[in-house]
């Protein structure tokens, strides 16, 4: 296994096998030397609080979890308690990957400096990133952010194309920055309708299961790109043309929607009838995460290639770096602007070190394959569930990019809200980190460090399984002397899917239903849990709501 520890002020790295657990784990991580002042959790919450803008979300705000260390698959909180990230796509090849790291302070060490000088590690990273493209998109610009790298692409496109307008997708989200706020639905649906830009059309989501054409539709690819032509013939009556259609490769943040295959060409199609370019934002999928290809916006087939590619998180395993890549037409239209185009820290050459090292890492270790064949054995597992779990409405996703929908009724896909924050919330107290997403925060999402095996699949899928029908087989853990308390548990459990209405194909264990009738009886006669927990309960609820 490759995790091994740089210290901060030594040389040696020491090795934790991947059996190392809890405490003893945690009492290794601590012998590295600390060169900042390590806080009391209340005391980081408190000066969080003080400095830090109220508009910076936490994950779970009511009981965040302070992470002090982390390696391939795992976080370690200032406990020494493990988590297992499902949660993480920016430590592409997982958490502080000694590789990685000693790439970039290597290179620290010599010299970090700017692109206005010559220096091997930009062109040699470019020349290597280039080539798992298709060789029309062949030049590079390297910056720092997802959100900075879908900025200059807008750019790019306005310079091209000496159009304006912008197609993007129901549900889509681009970057925090102003004009992609604009061209971001799930950042802009918040504000009213004289706020919006009237230059950005929202064309729907390419959802087959919730989405305007389902899995029933003959032709859900053409329906959808027909939508996206009637936008642009209707910006053409107004005497306009578009400057861009740009589409994450698979929505994230709008719920791991996955577009039916023929829908990127045909849209491609239109956009360039109407002046525009394809834009194909990579910042959340890229870098082999689906599995079967390095892109994914590869898997509409080889006919298919956009006009601008967007990266970001993954290039640089959790460094600051992106990159736009895009045409030498697209470029040199971009330089006969007149305008220099200069990035303090892009393409620097500690970044340019860490990016080879996380190619360098996805080829060695086989991520990419590791990726399809985990990815595939985790689909497997949530198919089985679904079968199961009325709870569950779809499964869907490519490699270790994977949606669970959670809906209340199957017909009407009335979705569940609630019920995912509490499987996620649960999946916490297991010491999981699972996230929901999508337009009504009911889909979890699966998008860990490609690091991930097929038992840490077996591990989540397992107590998602118990958390759904309720069983109380988490006792090999927690040893419950009182059956009133062991029954408790089983009742709160319940909830998910008795509370629904809800039948699950496998019956739960009628001993423990034995027990929680009783406990409900001797509650209603002695007052006990009943009446003391239900306001507590109800107020972690709403609180969980609000993250």
């Amino acid at each position: 296994m490759w995790w091994t520890l740089p210290c901060a002020r030594v040389t040696p790295y020491r090795c934790i096998s991947a059996g190392t657990d809890g405490p003893r784990a945690f009492s290794l991580l601590h012998e590295i030397t600390m060169s900042v002042e390590e806080l009391e959790k209340k005391k980081t919450i408190d000066l969080r609080k003080k400095y830090i803008g109220p508009s910076c979300k936490i994950f779970f705000s009511h009981d965040p979890i302070k992470i002090v260390q982390a390696k391939g698959q795992y976080m370690y909180d200032e406990k020494g308690q493990r988590y297992l990230d499902c949660i993480n796509n920016v430590a592409h090849v997982g958490h502080c990957h000694p590789e990685v790291v000693k790439a970039g302070a290597e290179q620290m060490g010599f010299l970090n400096t700017n692109t206005r000088f010559l220096h091997d590690n930009l062109v040699l990273y470019a020349q290597r990133l280039q080539a798992t493209l298709p060789d029309k998109l062949s030049v590079c610009y390297f910056v720092n952010s997802g959100s900075e790298a879908n900025d200059l692409a807008l750019r790019l496109a306005w310079h091209y194309t000496g159009n304006k307008d912008i197609i993007t997708l129901e549900n889509a989200y681009h970057g925090h920055v102003s004009s992609l706020i604009d061209i971001s639905p799930y950042k802009f649906h918040q504000l009213s309708d004289a706020e919006l830009n009237q230059f950005v059309h929202v064309a729907p989501s390419p959802d087959v299961y919730r989405g305007k054409y389902r899995t029933d539709h003959p032709d859900a690819a053409t329906a959808y790109a027909d939508d996206v032509k009637d936008i642009t013939d209707n910006v053409h009556k107004k005497g306009r043309k578009i400057a861009a259609f740009i589409a994450e490769s698979l929505q994230s943040c709008g719920g791991q929607v996955i577009p039916p295959v023929g829908y990127f060409q045909q849209v491609a199609e239109h956009v360039h009838k109407a002046g525009g370019v394809f834009i194909a934002d990579e910042v959340q999928v890229g870098f082999g995460r689906v599995g079967s290809h390095f892109w994914a916006f590869q898997l509409q087939g080889d006919d298919f290639v956009p006009d601008i590619v967007t990266m970001g998180k993954p290039i640089g395993n959790g460094h600051p770096m992106s990159c736009v890549v895009t045409t030498r037409e697209v470029a040199e239209a971009f330089m006969s602007s007149g305008m220099e185009y200069f990035n303090t820290f892009g393409g620097n050459p500690v970044s340019c070190a860490i990016g080879l090292a996380v190619l360098d890492v996805i080829e060695k270790e086989d991520l990419q394959g590791n990726a399809l064949h985990v990815g595939q054995y985790l689909t497997n597992l949530l198919e089985k569930q679904k079968e199961k779990h009325p709870l569950i409405g779809d499964i869907r996703g490519r490699g270790l990019f994977v949606g669970v929908e959670l809906v209340k009724d199957r017909e009407k896909l009335t979705p569940a809200t609630a019920e995912a924050q509490e499987v996620i919330y649960k999946l916490k107290e297991q010491h999981i980190l699972l996230s929901a997403d999508g337009p009504h925060r009911n889909v979890l999402k699966f998008k860990p460090p490609l690091c991930f095996t097929t038992e840490d699949a077996d591990l989540v899928v397992e107590k998602i399984d118990l958390i759904l029908k309720g069983t109380c087989l988490i006792t090999e853990e927690i040893q419950c002397k009182s059956s009133e308390v062991l029954c408790f548990a089983a009742s709160f459990f319940l909830e998910l899917e008795e509370a629904l209405g809800l039948k699950v194909n496998n019956s739960l264990n009628t001993e423990n239903e034995k027990r929680r009738r009783k406990l409900s009886t001797d509650e209603k006669e002695h007052g006990g849990l009943n009446h003391s927990n239900k306001g507590v309960e109800q107020t972690k609820q709403r609180k969980r709501m609000k993250t």
